[in-house]
């Protein structure tokens, strides 16, 4: 194998023309992914596959390396199998469709449908404050709405008769999205049993209202998410848009197309939508090695 590489470096060095320091680069990369092949009792490049180099992937993500240098070891070894493959020397090139660790750092943590389930029936609908937490996390989880976006959200953006909310996100742009059944009963029950209590004959354009008849604030939202995520004993660590990223990979999993999820959380580029494809692509993994008979 070493024959190889120092072909594949004097073949970057004379016909691609890279530096000297980005040949040393190249080389201890595939060094350390060499190295790793023979303490796997892998002796030969025509028997490795995927798996093997996301195993290499995953060893040095454990070492301690940060997701940018596994990203350029990825990239050593992928021009190294192309060049292996167009010299005929390999037949397949088994680093193709392996995502790049860039990713690892930006894949956002969701909750399971058990997990979602158990938040949302915490809250005491016999209390005023109960109902109004109930309407908020229905309204989170129903439209995957920023926290910013929800504190915001006034009164007349709600539309009850067509089941849809008009949202202002950032950069002021505007965007359509469905209410499900379930968050319209709570928001329609809040508004009934709770909000007119903390108003206490004042007025207010924003639907989600503190005890004291003002905007809720994205701290006590938070806090919010946190108290009940808490006594719904999750042990995921629960950030603000935890709920967000939850309705996104949801509905993709259930057959949702891409461009509709990105149109309903207000994405520019699609390519922040595809975060969530990386999620469920992990679970299918996880759930074919669980369950296969010869994962």
């Amino acid at each position: 194998m070493q024959e190889f590489i120092d072909t594949f470096l004097n073949y970057l060095s004379a016909e691609r023309g890279l530096s000297r320091n980005t040949i040393i680069s190249y080389r201890e990369d595939l060094r350390n992914y060499i190295d790793f092949l023979n303490r796997h009792s892998i002796s030969t490049l025509s028997k490795t596959t995927k798996n093997d180099i996301v195993d290499f992937m995953l060893h040095q993500k454990d070492k301690g390396l940060e997701a940018n240098s596994v990203a350029r070891r990825l990239a050593a070894i992928r021009m190294f199998y192309r060049f292996l493959v167009r010299e005929r020397i390999l037949k397949t090139d088994p680093s193709i469709l392996i995502d790049s660790p860039k990713l690892w750092k930006k894949v956002p943590e969701t909750l399971s449908l058990n997990e979602i389930e158990a938040l949302l029936n915490q809250p005491n609908i016999r209390d005023k404050q109960g109902i109004r937490d109930r309407a908020i996390l229905e309204t989170l989880y129903a439209t995957g709405m920023r926290v910013s976006e929800v504190v915001n959200l006034k009164k007349d953006n709600v539309n009850f008769d067509v089941g849809f909310l008009r949202c202002i996100g950032k950069g002021n742009k505007e965007r359509i999205i469905p209410l499900g059944k379930k968050a319209m009963h709570s928001i329609t029950k809040y508004l009934r049993e709770s909000r007119p209590v903390f108003l206490k004959k004042k007025e207010s354009e924003f639907l989600f209202l503190s005890r004291f008849g003002k905007k809720i604030s994205r701290q006590s939202l938070w806090k919010i998410i946190k108290r009940y995520a808490r006594e719904a004993r999750i042990k995921k660590p629960i950030r603000p848009h935890i709920l967000r990223h939850s309705f996104a990979t949801h509905l993709l999993e259930r057959g949702a197309d891409l461009r509709s999820v990105q149109e309903m959380l207000g994405h520019s580029n699609i390519s922040t939508t595809q975060i969530y494809t990386h999620i469920n692509k992990d679970r299918l993994k996880a759930t074919h090695r669980m369950f296969h008979p010869r994962p």
